[in-house]
């Protein structure tokens, strides 16, 4: 039987591996800090989805009180076209709507077009008229 939960530092290492499968981690960023960086930031928005023990998916949800953001949405290549990342999906949105988020962002890399086309189903839409500003503040880059 499949579960949504939150998140338990339990599951670390299987989050790691699956970031990894899923071609969530990049090398700017070491998916280890992003983990301690959630703690005590929303935890309750952080999700697994769980078969007998095994984590199979994950969804990291923010919110700051104006805005919700949506990271680390991932689903095991093997479980995927299940309707798993569509659970995921509803989950942490009824959560942060239950919170008074009014918006939800996300990002996703240019040149994933299987991720762009499952964000469209749900009504996620390329924002034209927003230009992304950052500014790394704290380098995950070993010197």
């Amino acid at each position: 039987m499949v579960t949504i939960r939150i998140y338990k530092e339990k599951d670390r290492r299987q989050v790691l591996a699956l970031w990894r499968e899923c071609n969530l981690v990049r090398p700017k960023n070491n998916p280890k800090n992003d983990l301690d960086r959630k703690k005590g930031f929303g935890e309750e928005l952080f999700l697994v989805l769980e078969e007998e023990e095994k984590v199979i998916g994950t969804v990291m949800g923010g919110y700051d009180g104006h805005r919700g953001i949506i990271n680390y949405l991932g689903v095991h290549p093997s479980y995927r076209g299940q309707g798993f990342g569509k659970m995921l999906m509803q989950a942490v949105e009824k959560k942060l709507k239950d919170l008074g988020c009014p918006q939800v962002n996300l990002l996703v890399w240019a040149n994933n077009t299987e991720v762009l086309d499952f964000y469209e189903k749900f009504q996620y839409s390329k924002a034209d008229d927003i230009v992304l500003l950052r500014k790394r503040l704290i380098s995950d880059l070993r010197n």
